[in-house]
C-alpha cells in the first residue's frame, strides 16, 4: 500500500494550535504558510515516491557485515543520496553551516514523513541532526568548521555512542577511556553497543560522538567527556585522510528496523587508540550529549507517530476493501469498516495517532518559542514547558506506535499476522521506540522527579489550567457535534490536577511511591493533554464550519476529538486511582518477586 503524508492535517494543526502564526506575524520566523505548505507538500511527495517504495525490500533484505564493512539494503543508498541532494538533510541546521534553520515544529513534521515512509531510513537523519545540534551548541569553532558543513549537506552522517555492554541506561558505569595527547587530540579506547548507523555504505564518512572517561576523571556521570571520532580522519584541506581505529565488530539481528544497521563499535582495537577531538569541556560531556539526546527523544516520539500513521492508513485501506459478514444498514456482504467494532478500532487508531502527533508538535512548538521569543522570561517559560512535555511526547507517542500497530494487525485479522500484508512490520519496527533514547519508564521517572517540581509545580499547573480552559470552551458550546466531549475532557483534566498534587507531595516525602506510580501518571497526563490538544483543533474546525466552510476534514477533526474524549480520555479517572492507591501493590510485592 502506498503512503500518503498527512500534509493537510499537519498544516492545519500548525496554523490553528501552535504559536507559529504569531511567530511569523512578529517577524521572528521568516516564513509564510505558503512556503511551509509547499515544503510539507514536497516532503510528502518525496517520502511517498522515493523512500516508501524500498521499505519492504529493506525489511526483507536487512543489512550485511563483511570485513568490518556494512552493506545496506538495495535502494537505501540511492534514496539517501537523493534525499541529501534535495536539501532535506539540512532543514534544521543553522544557515551559517549551510542549513535552512526551519522551526522545530516544521522539521518535526518532516521527520514524521521520512519515518512513516521508512523508519529504518528516517532514524539515520535523526541521529545526524543530533550530532549537528551537539556540535553547534558545544563544539569549538574549528570542529564546527571541519564537520558541520559536511553533516548539514548529508555528505557525512552522525552517530551517538553511549551504550556499553555493562552500561545501558546507567551511564555512570561507562568504561570507555580517553587519553590526552601532546597535540591536543585524544586516543579513545572501548566498545560501544547498539550504535545505529555506526557503519554503513550510504555516505562517505561517519562522525561518531563518543562518551568516554579521562584517566583522572571523577567517578560517575560527572567524569564523562564527549569526543568526535570520525571514521575517516579529515585532512587540513577538508579531504578525507586515513581510516581511524573505529571499527564495526558486529551488527544486531533485530525484531524490526531491519534496514537500519545496529552496530557494535570498537575504538582503539589496533592498540594506539582511535583519534578523537574533545567537544566542550573535559568531564562535562554528559551535558553536551544531552543536547543531542533531548531532541532525539522528541524525534523518537515522532517516529511513534510516523509508524502509527502508516499502520492506520494501511488498516483503513484494508477495512474498506475487505468484505465479511453482515453489518447494520448494509445490504449483502459488508466491508468490514461498516462493522461497529471495526469502526471502534479504526477510530482508536486515528485518535491515538492524532493525539500523539499533537503532543509532539506542541513540544516542538515550545522549543521554537524557547529559541525565538525576544523576552528572556518568556523563553525560559517556554523551555520549561518543552522540558516537561518531552518525556510525555516520547513515551506516549512511542507507546502509541506500538498499540496502534497492534490494532492494525487486529483489523487485518489473520492476514495481519502474516508478513505479506505489511501490517506485522509496523509492530516489529515500532517496538524499539519505547526502549531506545531512554526507556519509557525512565521518561516517566524524569517527568515526575525532575519536570513536575519545576518552579514549585507552577509550570505543570499553568499547563493544566490551559487544558481546563479548553475543556470549558468545548462544554460551553453545547454543540451536538461534540457529544459529551466537554464534560469527559473536564473530568480528565481534573483527574490530572488532583494526581499532580499527589505526585508533587510524593516526590518530596515518599519518593518510592512516586517512582512506583510514575508510568500511570505519565499516561494520565497524556490522556488529558492529548484530549485538550485535539479539542483545540476541533474548536477551530467548528468555528470554520459555523462560518460556512464545507471541507469534510473539518467534521472529521471534530469527530476525532469527540471520540478521544468519550472513549480514551475517560481512562484518566482509572489512572488517577492507580496513582492514588497503586503504589502499595508494587512496593509490597516481594511474595511474587522472590518466586520469579
Amino acid at each position: 500500500m502506498s503512503y500518503r503524508a498527512p500534509v493537510e492535517e499537519v498544516s492545519y494543526f500548525l496554523k490553528t494550535s501552535t504559536s507559529l502564526p504569531n511567530l511569523m506575524a512578529q517577524g521572528l520566523v521568516d516564513l509564510s504558510f505558503d512556503v511551509v505548505d509547499a515544503v510539507l507538500d514536497e516532503a510528502g511527495k518525496f517520502a511517498g515516491s522515493v523512500i516508501a517504495p524500498f521499505d519492504r525490500v529493506a525489511d526483507k533484505q536487512g543489512c550485511t557485515l563483511k570485513d568490518g564493512a556494512v552493506t545496506t539494503p538495495e535502494g537505501m543508498r540511492a534514496a539517501y543520496e537523493a534525499w541529501s541532494e534535495a536539501g532535506w538533510s539540512g532543514v534544521a541546521a543553522e544557515e551559517e553551516f549551510g542549513g535552512q534553520n526551519l522551526p522545530t515544529s516544521v522539521t518535526s513534521a518532516l521527520t514524521e514523513f521520512w519515518n512513516a515512509a521508512s523508519p529504518a531510513f528516517g532514524i539515520c537523519g535523526v541521529l545526524t541532526l543530533g550530532a549537528i545540534e551537539a556540535l553547534t551548541a558545544h563544539g569549538s569553532a574549528e570542529l564546527q568548521h571541519i564537520f558541520l558543513p559536511k553533516l548539514v549537506s548529508g555528505t557525512w552522517t552522525g552517530t551517538m555512542n553511549l551504550t556499553e555492554p555493562q552500561a545501558g541506561s546507567d551511564l555512570a558505569a561507562l568504561r570507555s577511556k580517553a587519553v590526552k595527547q601532546a597535540d591536543g587530540t585524544y586516543r579513545i579506547f572501548g566498545t560501544k553497543i547498539f550504535i545505529t548507523y555506526g557503519e554503513h555504505d550510504i555516505a562517505e564518512n561517519i562522525v561518531h560522538l563518543v562518551l568516554a572517561r579521562l584517566p583522572d576523571a571523577p567517578a560517575g556521570t560527572k567524569g564523562i567527556s564527549l569526543f568526535v571520532v570520525p571514521k575517516f580522519l579529515v585532512n587540513a584541506d577538508g579531504s578525507l585522510g586515513a581510516r581511524n581505529d573505529a571499527v564495526c565488530a558486529g551488527i544486531e539481528h533485530k525484531l524490526g528496523l531491519h534496514g537500519s544497521p545496529t552496530c557494535t563499535m570498537t575504538f582503539g582495537e589496533k592498540g594506539e587508540g582511535a583519534i578523537g577531538y574533545l567537544v566542550g569541556e573535559e568531564n562535562r560531556g554528559l551535558a553536551c550529549m544531552f543536547t543531542m539526546m533531548n531532541n532525539a527523544r522528541l524525534a523518537v516520539g515522532v517516529q511513534g507517530v510516523a509508524v502509527a500513521e502508516r499502520a492506520t492508513q494501511r488498516a483503513f485501506a484494508f477495512a474498506k476493501d475487505r468484505k465479511q459478514g453482515k453489518a447494520p444498514g448494509v445490504e449483502g456482504s459488508a466491508p468490514i469498516i461498516a462493522h461497529p467494532d471495526v469502526k471502534r478500532m479504526l477510530l482508536t487508531m486515528r485518535a491515538e495517532t492524532d493525539a500523539a502527533r499533537a503532543l509532539c508538535l506542541k513540544t516542538a512548538d515550545a522549543l521554537d518559542r524557547s529559541r525565538l521569543l525576544p523576552d528572556p522570561i518568556a523563553r525560559a517559560a517556554a523551555l520549561a514547558e518543552a522540558s516537561l512535555l518531552t518525556p510525555v511526547a516520547k513515551a506516549f507517542s512511542s507507546d502509541a506506535g506500538i498499540e496502534v500497530s497492534s490494532l492494525g494487525i487486529q483489523v487485518h485479522g489473520g492476514m495481519g499476522y502474516v508478513e505479506e500484508t505489511g501490517a506485522a512490520q509496523h509492530l516489529r519496527d515500532a517496538r524499539i521506540f519505547a526502549i531506545y533514547e531512554g526507556t519509557n519508564g525512565i521518561q516517566a521517572i524524569d517527568l515526575v522527579t525532575r519536570k513536575l517540581p519545576q518552579e514549585g509545580g507552577d509550570v505543570v499547573n499553568a499547563l493544566i489550567a490551559d487544558y481546563r480552559e479548553t475543556a470549558e470552551e468545548v462544554s460551553a458550546l453545547n454543540a451536538p457535534d461534540f457529544g459529551h466531549a466537554g464534560p469527559r475532557l473536564a473530568e480528565a483534566v481534573d483527574a490530572l490536577g488532583r494526581a499532580t498534587r499527589v505526585m508533587l507531595d510524593r516526590v518530596a516525602d515518599e519518593p518510592a511511591k512516586a517512582l512506583a506510580t510514575a508510568t500511570p501518571y505519565l499516561r494520565l497526563y497524556a490522556r488529558a493533554a492529548g484530549g485538550a490538544f485535539l479539542a483545540r483543533t476541533a474548536l477551530a474546525a467548528y468555528a470554520e464550519r459555523a462560518a460556512g466552510a464545507t471541507d469534510p476534514r473539518l467534521a472529521a477533526r471534530i469527530t476525532v476529538a469527540r471520540f478521544f474524549a468519550e472513549n480514551l480520555a475517560v481512562e484518566a479517572k482509572g489512572l488517577e486511582e492507580v496513582v492514588n492507591g497503586g503504589a502499595g501493590g508494587v512496593l509490597e510485592a516481594e511474595a511474587v518477586l522472590a518466586l520469579g
